[in-house]
């Protein structure tokens, strides 16, 4: 007999009842494999062998403890990441070559997940409760804002080891106040508000021959309960939206010597101001061109306010409470979403003539956008819906749909390359 081959003999009942049996197995293997997947829905991550991270992003599932990896070329979802915890308030920044997304979870959870294998690299718990982070500008340090307890805490991005604990600590009473509208700013510097302390601090991080260190400037009077902030894209200016009173806080980072600059304080004077039924976001993509499109907190209002003497040239009345006023990267359209209980319109206005030039009503529980980095589609998750939605810009014609659960917040990696973002 050939070395290099088997002969097995049967007879021909034997191979019927063998054949039989495989039969079965193979029906009861492709019915499990079917049913598994279907069960999995994205749940198993097999990604590409070789691929770039330049187009993708991660969308939140806030209900669900998850993230989609996503390809914005492909409009295509890749797989589900599970086991991220309470994402009922998510954000997410990305490391500087666009391969890692650190997700910050409402439970003061820390996520670093790695884009091209779909998996969770390592988790932590740094706190009671988190509400935002950002990334070093050397891409060193992630910092996370916490509402309990009160503060920052700055990590290394390799792995996650506390290099900086700033606690919130204001005025003499020795309290501790929620930290909000954290960015990043260059000179390796994070700039965030004291919601409870009306406060504006920057911090400088150094990195040293075997620790690092960090130095604290701290604004005070910022004005009353500043909810967020931005920064402009070019890094200069930091703005804090103010709940407690009109108007919002302006320092100017190429001249912090200035202080603090209070600015459009008298935009609801004389008005009454609407129940609050959500915050307005701020965020360093509301600034097109010359121009800062701002959501007024309590009215129905859209604030155009120049960015080189920061006075407000026009007011744009929108359909309901604006929470996010959203510039395309090509600064040619604002995308504006709304409060509870308008939450299922979107409008878009057009940055040149300030008009509204679109009205769409996808369903309800509009609670994010994001660009595509050369403005050409805008994704929008649609929570109610179980869905996200994608547009082309240029027709705002509807493109595709793709299933989601319970979807919020979308991010895509072209942000590793913005300030502020």
């Amino acid at each position: 007999m050939d070395s290099r081959t088997i002969t097995i003999r049967t007879t021909w009942k034997t191979q019927s009842i063998i054949m039989k049996k495989l039969k079965l197995f193979f029906i009861l293997t492709i019915t499990f494999s079917t049913l598994l997947a279907a069960s999995l829905s994205f749940s198993a991550c097999k990604m590409p062998e070789k691929m770039a991270t330049g187009d993708l992003g991660v969308i939140i599932e806030r209900m669900d403890g998850s993230v989609l990896i996503v390809n914005n070329t492909s409009l295509s979802i890749l797989c589900r990441v599970k086991g991220l915890g309470d994402l009922s308030h998510a954000s997410i920044v990305f490391s500087r070559d666009a391969r890692f997304a650190f997700v910050f979870g409402r439970d003061g959870g820390l996520t670093k997940i790695d884009l091209l294998n779909g998996v969770i690299v390592k988790r932590i718990m740094q706190s009671g409760n988190s509400i935002g982070g950002a990334i070093s500008q050397d891409g060193r340090y992630v910092a996370v804002s916490n509402y309990e307890p009160g503060g920052v805490n700055i990590f290394s991005v390799d792995d996650l080891s506390k290099v900086a604990d700033i606690p919130a600590v204001y005025g003499e009473s020795n309290l501790r106040s929620k930290t909000v509208g954290l960015v990043d700013a260059p000179g390796n510097q994070f700039i965030f508000s004291l919601y409870d302390g009306n406060e504006i601090w920057q911090v400088q991080v150094e990195k040293n021959a075997d620790s690092v260190s960090t130095s604290t400037k701290k604004y005070l009077n910022a004005g009353k309960a500043p909810y967020d902030g931005l920064i402009s894209s070019n890094g200069r200016y930091y703005i804090a939206g103010l709940f407690g009173e009109d108007g919002l806080s302006l320092l100017d980072l190429w001249h912090p010597e200035k202080g603090l600059q209070r600015i459009l304080s008298h935009y609801g004077k004389g008005k009454k101001k609407l129940p609050v039924y959500k915050m307005p976001h701020l965020e360093g993509w509301a600034i097109a061109g010359k121009y800062a499109f701002l959501p007024a907190v309590g009215l129905h209002e859209v604030l155009v306010v120049d960015i080189n003497t920061w006075q407000e040239v026009k007011r744009i009345k929108v359909h309901s409470q604006p929470v996010f006023a959203m510039a395309s990267p090509d600064d040619r359209q604002i995308w504006v979403n709304f409060a509870f209980p308008d939450n299922n319109i979107l409008q878009v206005i057009d940055s040149e003539t300030f008009e509204i030039i679109k009205q769409f009503q996808p369903g309800k529980g509009i609670l994010h956008m994001e660009f595509t980095p050369r403005s050409e589609h805008v994704w929008v998750s649609v929570r109610d819906n179980d869905e996200i939605i994608i547009y082309d810009t240029k027709t705002l014609k509807e493109l595709k749909r793709l299933p989601a659960k319970k979807p919020s917040g979308i991010f895509f990696s072209s942000r590793a390359h913005r300030i502020g973002l």
